[in-house]
């Protein structure tokens, strides 16, 4: 989208990014032609920010559970005929001045008659400004209105009693509708519904009463159900003896094996146990009919005397204890016309009513529906003036919050602003002598997050009587030493209440220059104590084995021989004096080097050294917090960040807090449990430095004023031992040369 306005518009730099200004109702109206590649965020979840919910819910008009930038805009316009000047949406507030509203328009004439009307119900008519919570109380407004627009008729919208009682009689078998006023009621499509199903059941119901339904009187009824209680097990036991006739060989496994009984006699049986359910009802024998009272299965003793009872003594007579299958089949037919009547039950609903309540309602129905119909008519001619009350409140609610959404959806306003915090900011985690902001509502852990290259600690909080909750919190300051999966702290949210805090996850970023400045060092340290720790392992495990050995040489003397003496390996010997000569070599020229320079020099030396060492660690962590971004923390979270939003180094030590003590704190530095030893070896040492250096720059400064041999400038201590060394060569080759011959005597 490119803009095509000539609206002229303001941007501000923060956090290293353009961000457009929306401060006026001109701005508002603009936004719909402003590129969106200059927006900060494209939509946003409804859910997980601090913003109600409600307000939220009312501009995502596709009901998905996340605003888009569409929406936001149509939100615009949608509030602009209603109000003289659609500014008044950026001002924060949960009021509107009555002359706020846009007289000039049918929309803003309607939500001022809805003001007013609200106002007078609430016993102010002469109000000159209405908030959020008047309009909100909507079911005190239309508590004493029968008619609310919203299509649902209650008992106290009929105008006589029998029209009550039948709009009751409605909610009783269909259920109610919730109306505007906060009662139950009902509407045009329970009329219909309702009148739909008495008629049906009516029907249904004079049906049954028919002979061919009714074959046993007012007894069917029980004896269907005695006959559908035993149905399947009396077909399996049929089932069973035709297959006996088939082959008698079957019969041992038709009447279950001895070994199943063996089972159920090893524990404690009941006659309602499943096991024995699930035998047969009688013992299997080849076209042997099924009894009713005697030698029958246990746990269906009840059940066939049931049967006996209520069908078998109406159809065959108290005498007929045993149903051969075909009286058993025909026992399935006398009741099958009532089975199929019950089976095909309509207007189901209306049944509690009763049938002669149902047919009482028929009777009168002509008069009733129409009734009811012109009741719910006159219901629905007033939403237009009931929805411009509902309008009302969307607009306060817009004025309240539609500012807050603006500056962290358009812009990033309020995430940069140190008085209002971001609505996607949670509240403050306290930890680790330090507090932190930078905190996050999340579902779970996200890969993507680690991409904004900040430290991010993901916590999981718990309060009683609140629901669990897990957030991400970014430290933007200090080390991260003593942060580490366990560490406990505690949550404040937005509203103030402190939850327990539980670190879960780490995604591990550089947090300050400063830890990567002291990290090499720190590495260092733990190296060397790692090492004196598997030394001091070592030299236990070997004291241990020597303590074994010689104890075992002191039990086992007499049985060992003494072993010979080692003598020392003069290869050893000469390795240990190479690798003190080196050591010693390294030493020496390190001196030497140190001596030779000037007095200015050595810290310069030091600053290298230490550059060498913390340089390239230093490097890296500038680097990533040069990088750090809020963008894909948010991505993770559901939101569609479009500008890169940085956390640079000033703007997060804003964001995280280190423990620093009152401007006015008095501080008492006596420890009563200091390690005295310790203090004593740290001032000796602090001391001995400061004397060595004193004495080292002293000599210098002499050197320079006397021009000593030993530290002549112009001569370094590697010269000079090389010139000694010189020199001793040379008197000894003088010492050790032959002596010339003396001349032979000149012969006369």
């Amino acid at each position: 989208m490119s803009s095509t306005s000539s609206h002229v518009w303001k941007f501000f730099r923060i956090g290293g990014l353009d961000q457009v200004a929306i401060e006026t109702g001109a701005d508002l109206l603009a936004l719909k032609h402003l590129d969106q590649k200059l927006w900060v965020a494209l939509s946003c979840p409804v859910k997980g920010l601090e913003l109600d919910e409600k307000t939220l819910a009312l501009i995502d008009t596709d009901k998905d559970g996340r605003i888009r930038a569409p929406e936001l805009l149509a939100a615009i316009d949608w509030a602009a005929p209603h109000l003289a000047d659609v500014g008044a949406l950026l001002k924060g507030n949960n009021t509107l001045a009555l002359a706020a509203f846009n007289t000039a328009t049918p929309e803003g004439k309607a939500v001022l008659t809805s003001a007013r009307r609200i106002l007078a119900s609430l016993g102010k008519p002469d109000a000159a400004e209405i908030s959020l919570a008047e309009a909100i109380d909507t079911v005190r407004l239309f508590s004493t209105t029968k008619f609310n627009g919203d299509g649902i008729i209650t008992p106290d919208s009929a105008p006589d009693e029998t029209l009550k009682l039948l709009i009751a009689d409605i909610v009783a078998a269909l259920g109610g509708l919730t109306d505007r006023s906060g009662g139950s009621g009902i509407d045009q499509g329970r009329i219909d519904s309702f009148f739909a199903d008495a008629t049906a059941f009516a029907v249904w119901s004079e049906k049954g009463s028919s002979p061919d339904v009714l074959v046993l009187g007012a007894g069917t009824a029980a004896a269907l159900a005695a006959v559908q209680a035993v149905r399947a097990k009396v077909d399996d036991y049929f089932s069973r003896t035709r297959l006996a006739a088939y082959d008698a060989r079957a019969l041992a496994a038709l009447n279950r094996s001895e070994n199943d009984y063996l089972a159920l006699a090893a524990q404690d049986m009941s006659i309602t146990a499943q096991e024995v359910a699930g035998f047969p009802l009688a013992r299997i024998a080849a076209g042997q009919p099924v009894p009713l009272l005697a030698a029958i299965n246990p746990a269906w003793a009840d059940a066939l005397a049931a049967l006996h009872r209520d069908a078998v003594t109406p159809v065959f007579g108290t005498d007929k204890t045993t149903l051969a299958e075909s009286e058993w089949n025909a026992l399935k037919t006398k009741v099958a016309a009532y089975e199929a009547w019950t089976a095909a039950k309509a207007g189901a609903s209306v049944e509690k009513l009763g049938l002669d309540r149902v047919k009482a309602i028929l009777a009168s129905a002509p008069t009733f529906q129409p009734a009811l119909s012109a009741l719910v008519t006159q219901d629905k001619a007033l939403d237009p003036e009931f929805t411009a009350i509902a309008s009302v409140e969307k607009l306060l609610r817009f004025s309240r919050d539609f500012r807050a959404l603006l500056n962290n959806f358009v812009n990033f306003f309020d995430f940069y602003s140190p008085e209002q915090p971001a609505i996607f900011q949670a509240g403050t985690l306290y930890l680790d002598s330090r507090s932190t902001e930078f905190c996050i509502k999340v579902a779970a852990p996200s890969p993507l997050a680690a991409m904004s290259k900040a430290y991010i600690a993901y916590c999981d909080c718990k309060r009683i009587g609140g629901e669990p909750m897990k957030i991400a919190a970014c430290f933007t300051q200090g080390d991260s030493d003593y942060l580490f999966i366990g560490r406990n702290g505690v949550f404040y949210d937005r509203q103030g209440q402190d939850w327990d805090a539980t670190i879960t996850s780490i995604a591990d970023n550089p947090i300050s220059i400063r830890q990567a400045f002291l990290s090499p060092y720190k590495k260092f340290i733990r190296m060397i104590e790692e090492q004196i720790a598997k030394r001091a392992a070592a030299a236990d495990a070997e004291a241990t084995n020597k303590l074994a050995t010689t104890a075992d040489t002191a039990v086992n003397a007499d049985k060992k021989a003494k072993p010979e003496p080692k003598k020392i390996d003069i290869g050893t010997v000469a390795a240990m004096g190479v690798a003190v000569g080196a050591i010693g070599g390294a030493l020496g020229a390190i001196a030497t080097g140190l001596a030779g320079l000037a007095f200015w020099q050595l810290p310069l030396v030091l600053g290298a050294l230490c550059a060498a060492i913390s340089g390239p660690s230093m490097l890296i962590a500038w680097l990533k917090l040069r990088q750090r971004n809020l963008g894909p923390i948010l991505e993770g979270n559901g939101w569609a960040i479009n500008g890169r939003v940085k956390i640079n180094i000033p703007f997060g030590t804003k964001l995280t807090e280190r423990a620093i003590l009152p401007a006015n704190a008095k501080r008492d530095l006596t420890d009563p449990y200091e390690d005295k030893a310790a203090a004593r070896q740290r001032k000796f040492i602090t001391a001995l430095v400061v004397v060595l250096a004193f004495t080292a720059g002293y000599v210098r400064w002499d050197h320079n004023r006397h021009g000593c041999y030993f530290w002549a400038s112009d001569k370094t201590l590697a010269e000079v031992a090389a010139a000694k060394k010189q020199s001793l060569k040379a008197a000894k080759e003088k010492s050790t040369a032959p002596t010339p011959a003396a001349a032979a005597p000149a012969t006369p």
